[in-house]
């Protein structure tokens, strides 16, 4: 795998980064601006649900039931009402602030097909999508469509519940898939949708359970890829179809793999924090979709080992934004081509606060009249998204000690701008010697940072803090304690929108 290039020659073995002692390391960093490692074929985004209506589960009505109290979490209905213009436009402009350019849009089948061979076009939920696939169009960014379930009765298993089960007629499910395409680009001529995945987290990976047939026997996941893939060939739809979409970060296996012919992308889930084995289950995806020539994505990752439940807000808390800002390094130096964070819009009162901005108060159960970011969450991600454009290229670095808790990546943008990142989970600061070898000594590099204390007032920017030439020497950097840094050739201010 190319990563490998990515070079460490000594690993100091180290207890974990927040057990550490508090001295200062150092970390000798040298970045090699020509050496092309990897191209990504997508770029970086959030999870953007346009589903609204999350109606009673009714569990006793079937032999196999949905086994989590909240099965869709609290995503359901993140955004404003339809009918707030200013709080839309407020959502937009946070995206735009953020530069979200790779977008995961969840839908499910029952929003724009409710019985068969019936398709609303106007409803609610369907009005939603358009406000953000409009967005995505006017913002040039490219979105992996995820139907999440199909939640449709005229297509379930009996006893199964709507929300589990796998379609009864493949022909109906693959029909019903494609005709929202062809509405949705040839009618509504949206050009932004760039992959589609048909179903969220199915069996497979370490776990997943949304493909049952009870006690019937039906498709498996394998044959609906082929008749998905053949009603797209049929059809002339274009857009390739993404998967496995399982969770948990699961190993390659490739007796697995029977789907390949019918994918033109692969994706995965992680919500445990990638660590070193985690980047290895990263790199031999990578390995496998790259060499059979197509892109493989991270497309929902978050952290659920800092808390998962109702109200808790530690998914987005900076702790977290940590634990992401490593989950990206890590994946762009293991050949990932495109990143989903969970989630843009969140409500926040079911299954955990993962949300970047506010929308709603989970306490009083309504939405708020200003969408805000939650600082933690935002600008952590923020100080990443602003920087890693579509199709960025990961270049060579070489550090001869690794010191565990630290770690960098680094790219080139299509633009020509270089771009370092740096996560330093440690209690302790790090002194970073870094050296670009071939760059031309006038040319200015930027340095930001964030960290929790940063980013807790309301005062807080997201502007240079230095200002360094001479970058073709060794030049001497502090990575605060618990900090995201990011060096580079750009020179972008707070207020600046891309």
């Amino acid at each position: 795998m190319k990563n490998l290039i990515f070079t460490c020659c000594l690993l100091m073995v180290l207890a974990m980064p927040g057990s550490l002692p508090a001295q200062v390391k150092d970390l000798y960093l040298k970045v090699d601006s020509k050496f092309i490692v990897h191209t990504m074929k997508g770029g970086i985004g959030a999870s953007w649900h346009a589903l609204v209506n999350d109606t009673p589960l009714d569990n006793d009505r079937y032999d196999y039931p949905v086994r989590h109290v909240n099965p869709r979490g609290s995503a359901f209905g993140g955004n404003p009402p339809l009918a707030d213009t200013a709080a839309w436009n407020q959502l937009y402009k946070h995206a735009k602030w953020l530069d979200l350019n790779f977008i995961r849009v969840e839908i499910s089948q029952n929003m724009y097909e409710p019985a068969r061979d019936t398709f609303d076009w106007n409803n609610e939920e369907m009005l939603v999508l358009y406000k953000i696939l409009d967005w995505c169009e006017a913002n040039h960014a490219d979105v992996f469509l995820q139907q999440m379930w199909g939640d449709v009765a005229w297509n379930s298993f009996p006893g199964v519940h709507p929300l589990l089960s796998a379609p009864r007629s493949l022909d109906d499910f693959a029909n019903g898939i494609s005709t929202l395409l062809e509405y949705l680009t040839n009618t509504k001529k949206y050009t932004c949708i760039k992959y589609f995945s048909m179903t969220n987290e199915p069996p497979g990976g370490t776990w997943g359970y949304w493909w049952s047939a009870g006690s019937y026997t039906g498709p498996t996941i394998t044959e609906a890829w082929k008749k998905l893939h053949q009603t797209f060939e049929a059809r002339n739809i274009k857009i390739p179809i993404s998967g496995p979409d399982w969770v948990s970060l699961p190993g390659l296996d490739t007796s697995k793999i029977n789907f390949d012919p019918f994918l033109g992308a692969y994706d995965i889930h992680s919500y445990q924090g990638i660590d070193e084995e985690g980047e290895m289950i990263l790199s031999d995806w990578a390995r496998w979709a790259h060499d059979h020539k197509k892109p493989f994505f991270l497309t929902e990752f978050g952290n659920m080992n800092l808390g998962w439940g109702k109200d808790n807000p530690e998914p987005k808390s900076f702790e977290a934004a940590l634990s992401n800002a490593n989950d990206i390094i890590r994946g762009l130096n293991s050949g990932v081509d495109g990143f989903n964070r969970w989630s843009f819009t969140n409500r926040g009162d079911l299954d955990g606060q993962w949300q970047l901005v506010k929308t709603y108060d989970a306490a009083a159960k309504k939405y708020v009249s200003a969408v805000e970011p939650e600082n933690a969450a935002y600008y952590g991600f923020g100080i990443i998204s602003r920087f890693l454009h579509k199709n960025a290229t990961t270049i060579h670095w070489f550090t001869e000690f690794c010191i565990q808790g630290v770690k960098p990546a680094a790219f080139k943008n299509q633009d020509g701008n270089i771009v370092i990142f740096l996560v330093n989970q440690r209690q302790a600061a790090v002194n970073l010697h870094l050296t670009l070898p071939d760059q031309d000594p006038k040319q200015p590099f930027q340095v930001y940072n964030v960290t929790e204390a940063l980013v807790s007032g309301n005062a807080f920017r997201l502007d240079p803090v230095q200002s360094i030439k001479g970058m073709n020497k060794q030049k001497n950097i502090q990575l605060l304690p618990k900090s995201i840094t990011v060096i580079t050739t750009y020179n972008i201010k707070h207020n600046d929108l891309p």
